[in-house]
């Protein structure tokens, strides 16, 4: 007799731990960029104009969004692991396309994959923690995902820059993307197991009347796009959140070698903003299954907006690494407790599906990010685009305290249900 799959950190804690060092890798193909793609549009391509040197943040954010749309909706219906590999496949090539590419072109096309690759590896690394987790340790859990992801967003932007400083812009700093996109790769085909029995396993166990009329498509879009007022407040932010890290990735660097920057120091700079982010969510993960989610997202969209503006109200090398800390800060508190939300407000049997409805419009905002900033530089300035991040930045907090909904803490949730209503396993 096949017994059926437990909940909770505890139960299933090696394929835990095994999808966030997966996930590490997924993190670590986006750090390779962050530093040098910038500085070689104008130094190996000769692209002077801001719109243009960030079309490749632009095709990565399209591509990305779509990516976790189809992620999400395929998960529920194919399952969760071939979905993982499949996003490996697409990595495979994009260290090769950049080290040969001839042209600004090819490194657009590299970021499509690379797109792919973001929008279907982490995507479904996310819905397979939420699986494994169950719904008490959420916030927990999605502190640790994307520690371990933007934590080797940092250290790889910092490893990148380093090289980039004592070997060259190409092809040194890219040659480890071979070793982390095979690793992913063979990780994900012959250790990581599917999880969909978990969700599964979860609705029945909370009588999720959806579990075998799971809604349409367009319903869970329209649900977690603006219908329901939690998942449009979430929506909304994640945009936001990463309208102004396509800020942080494509025009800062820039700004930073205007002032006379060295390619290290802009390096430091570049990967203090997402070592501090990923570092910070094993605190502020945790701490929304306690505290609530809704003051940790606006308070933190309000420091990231704060910090933005540091890099035009302060000058120099020092400040600006204060700044970017402060950024790093603000996102950490936003950034898993927007995935908690979306969690804590669609049922188990859809929720893979919503997750990329959330994450479609989240890292739309790459794409309208780049564009922004690309078109306000090239027509005013570089510290007027910023400006202009700070302003959607500070307003989308402002949007979450009037919408959003506060729900009891997950933790608090528990503790007052009674013995016949709690869950077995959860891990706590």
């Amino acid at each position: 007799m096949t017994h059926p799959p437990e909940l909770g950190l505890r139960a299933n804690w090696q394929q835990f731990w095994l999808l966030v060092l997966v996930n590490a890798f997924v993190g670590s193909m986006i750090g390779l960029e962050r530093t040098v793609l910038p500085l070689l549009a104008e130094e190996e391509f000769g692209i002077a104009a801001a719109s243009v040197a960030t079309s490749f943040i632009v095709s990565f954010g399209i591509v990305k969004a779509l990516a976790n749309l189809f992620a999400g909706r395929l998960s529920d219906r194919i399952g969760r692991k071939a979905i993982l590999v499949t996003g490996w496949a697409f990595a495979l090539p994009v260290p090769l396309i950049i080290i040969m590419a001839p042209s600004w072109w090819w490194i657009i096309f590299a970021n499509v994959l690379l797109g792919v690759n973001q929008g279907l590896a982490w995507s479904t690394t996310v819905i397979m923690k939420i699986d494994l987790v169950g719904p008490v340790r959420r916030g927990l859990a999605m502190g640790l995902n994307e520690f371990a992801g933007y934590a080797s967003v940092g250290l790889s932007a910092l490893f990148t820059g380093w090289v980039a400083q004592n070997y060259g812009l190409r092809p040194e700093p890219f040659l480890i993307g071979f070793v982390i996109a095979l690793s992913g790769l063979l990780l994900s085909i012959f250790a990581v197991r599917e999880t969909r029995d978990h969700a599964r396993q979860e609705a029945l166990l909370h009588g999720d009347k959806e579990v075998d009329q799971t809604p349409s498509f367009r319903e869970i879009f329209v649900r977690a796009s603006w219908k329901d007022r939690n998942l449009f407040s979430a929506s909304q932010a994640g945009m936001v959140k990463m309208l102004n890290d396509g800020l942080a990735w494509g025009l800062l660097p820039i700004y930073f070698a205007m002032a006379g920057l060295a390619v290290g120091q802009i390096g430091v700079i570049a990967a203090v903003y997402p070592i501090v982010w990923g570092v910070g969510q094993l605190i502020t993960g945790a701490a929304s299954d306690w505290l609530g989610r809704k003051w940790l997202i606006v308070s933190g969209m309000w420091i990231q907006a704060a910090a933005i503006a540091g890099f035009v109200v302060l000058d120099g090398y020092a400040a600006w690494i204060v700044a970017a800390g402060f950024l790093g800060f603000g996102t950490a508190m936003v950034y898993p407790t927007l995935l908690a939300v979306v969690a804590d407000n669609s049922q188990a049997s859809w929720r893979a599906s919503a997750v990329g409805v959330y994450r479609l419009w989240r890292d739309s905002g790459y794409a309208a990010g780049a564009l922004m900033v690309g078109v306000m530089a090239d027509a005013f300035s570089i510290p007027w685009a910023i400006w202009s991040v700070v302003i959607v930045t500070a307003l989308s907090g402002l949007v979450v305290a009037l919408v959003l909904r506060e729900r009891m803490p997950p933790i608090l949730q528990s503790n007052q249900q009674g013995p016949a209503q709690r869950r077995p396993a959860e891990g706590e």
